[in-house]
């Protein structure tokens, strides 16, 4: 089985207000110099910008008022004391500054850094400033902002993100909720940022996986009051690296029986492009074997699309026993629509007791019925069948994306995989998942049917554990879009493109000892 807890420090994700209370834990129990872990935090940050953008200057530094504005501050006089051109701008009043912020103002100060204050720049050396620097630190908001940002904040963000250039955010990209990932205004679109003491959960999912840019995670030797402080992570990220050990092996006397029988019930007339994807999406996650139940008009394409799964045409409920008896696992409602068909097809699927999968329109009917919660099911919705599901808006899903997720794995059992960047995985054993990263590509029709046989074939291969099948079936999905856009580009990626690349992605799994079989 494969562990539930994070592979690192990086991986556990927490709260903005578990890092607030782990970071108070090193300072008061542990007597880290609270000015001290500032100072580290600045080198941290200042060594990862010199890394990516050696020799690009001048720089411009954007200071808040909080101690991320101390981040900044001496982040400047870091630059300063290496020599680099900075300009530094308190966008918060320095009269306003106090404690660790304030020293850390006055250090800046002391390294020769000219600190301006926002409020005597005019508008038009503001914005020969802008035109003039190479790169600009975010040090302006952090983890203890959570609503849309006020002025001057609003506009400064507004600025730098109009001025196209690099943003390394300190922390947290400025108007970003920490913990959810939303961003309730305006929102700094970062090209890396440097997280201290403990991984957000926010700089992955929702908005956060859109404007964090690249996130590096820097503990600062605060590793023991991590763990010592008592704080639980409110998900553990998940990324391929980590998680490629979870499939189940394959001995050489390996056959089809052992790797279970996938059951696609998919494919209303005019949709029957869905079925086909999720079935050959299923073939080419290591099912044994995969069974699709659609309308009979479907299956000359189904057969000569992917001969190897087996097509069946059903025109009702009544003839879907059968198939199901067969199954191991049933993937149900990539275009079964919503009328007659779609919810036959449905109820059979639900009567059955079969470890399932449901997706699109199952989950559309779904809604309709009271919940119910099932323990042998993963769901997959999309913000906006999730919103159906739990009876809200989708702003209100995307408010709170792991909160969303948990809502519904309490009503409907199972494991949920709530779709989009950043995928959230709810499941019964209280652990949430968050699949790292996002891809602009997968943003076209019919991706989703591709998750929902991969999902399938995971499941019916270890069929015991729901959650990981789900948590293997987000990621493996995403790694295999992200290596299909090296060489298909964003724009013109289609489902197809990501089918065809899983053998590969999923040969990076296979021990040497697998391909060494075949080479001999």
């Amino acid at each position: 089985m494969p562990q539930l807890a994070g592979d690192s420090l990086s991986d556990a994700l927490f709260s903005a207000d578990s890092v607030r209370r782990i970071d108070q834990y090193v300072i008061k129990q542990q007597g880290v110099d609270g000015f001290d872990l500032m100072q580290s935090a600045a080198r941290a940050a200042f060594r990862r910008l010199v890394v990516r953008w050696p020799g690009l200057e001048p720089l411009l530094v954007l200071c808040g008022a909080g101690n991320n504005g101390g981040d900044g501050y001496l982040m400047a006089a870091n630059a300063a004391r290496h020599g680099l051109a900075v300009h530094c701008i308190a966008v918060a009043p320095t009269e306003k500054l106090s404690g660790d912020a304030r020293k850390a103002w006055q250090s800046a100060v002391a390294d020769g850094v000219e600190v301006r204050e926002l409020t005597g720049i005019p508008e038009p050396e503001l914005v020969s400033l802008f035109e003039r620097v190479g790169l600009v630190v975010d040090a302006m908001l952090g983890t203890g902002v959570s609503g849309a940002p006020r002025e001057p904040f609003a506009g400064m963000i507004s600025r730098c993100n109009r001025s196209r250039l690099p943003v390394l955010a300190v922390d947290i990209p400025s108007g970003l909720d920490a913990t959810t990932g939303a961003a309730r205004g305006e929102v700094v679109r970062a090209a890396m940022t440097v997280t201290f003491i403990g991984s957000k959960a926010g700089l992955y999912t929702g908005q956060g996986a859109a404007v964090c840019g690249d996130v590096m995670f820097e503990a600062l030797n605060a590793g023991a009051g991590v763990a010592e402080s008592g704080e639980s992570p409110v998900a553990v990220l998940r990324r391929w690296e980590s998680v490629r050990n979870w499939l189940p092996e394959r001995p050489a006397n390996a056959h089809k029986g052992r790797f279970g029988h996938v059951l696609v019930v998919a494919g209303e007339r005019g949709f029957g492009g869905a079925g086909l994807l999720a079935a050959e999406a299923a073939t080419r996650s290591g099912a044994g074997l995969v069974s699709l139940a659609t309308q009979p008009g479907h299956v000359t394409a189904a057969l000569a699309r992917c001969p190897s799964v087996m097509a069946h045409g059903v025109t009702h409920g009544a003839e879907l026993p059968a198939l199901l008896d067969a199954a191991t696992v049933v993937v149900c409602g990539p275009g079964i629509g919503q009328n007659a068909w779609g919810q036959q097809m449905l109820q059979q699927v639900l009567e059955s007791d079969k470890p399932r999968v449901l997706d699109a329109d199952a989950l559309n009917l779904l809604s309709s019925r009271t919940p119910k919660p099932v323990g042998n099911q993963i769901l997959t919705p999309h913000p906006g069948e999730a919103a159906r599901l739990l009876h809200c808006t989708v702003a209100e899903v995307e408010a709170d994306r792991v909160a969303a997720a948990t809502k519904l794995q309490s009503l409907y059992g199972g494991v949920i995989l709530l779709k989009g960047a950043g995928t959230v995985i709810a499941s019964a054993l209280g652990v949430v998942d968050i699949a790292a990263g996002s891809n602009p590509g997968m943003a076209t029709g019919g991706m989703g049917d591709v998750l929902s046989g991969i999902s399938g074939a995971f499941y019916a291969q270890m069929v015991e554990s729901p959650g990981p099948a789900a948590v293997l079936g987000a990621v493996v999905h995403i790694e295999a879009a992200s290596q299909a856009s090296v060489k298909k580009g964003y724009m013109g990626l289609i489902p197809t493109d990501v089918i065809d690349g899983l053998p590969q992605v999923l040969r990076q799994a296979e021990p040497a000892s697998y391909r060494s079989r075949g080479e001999g």
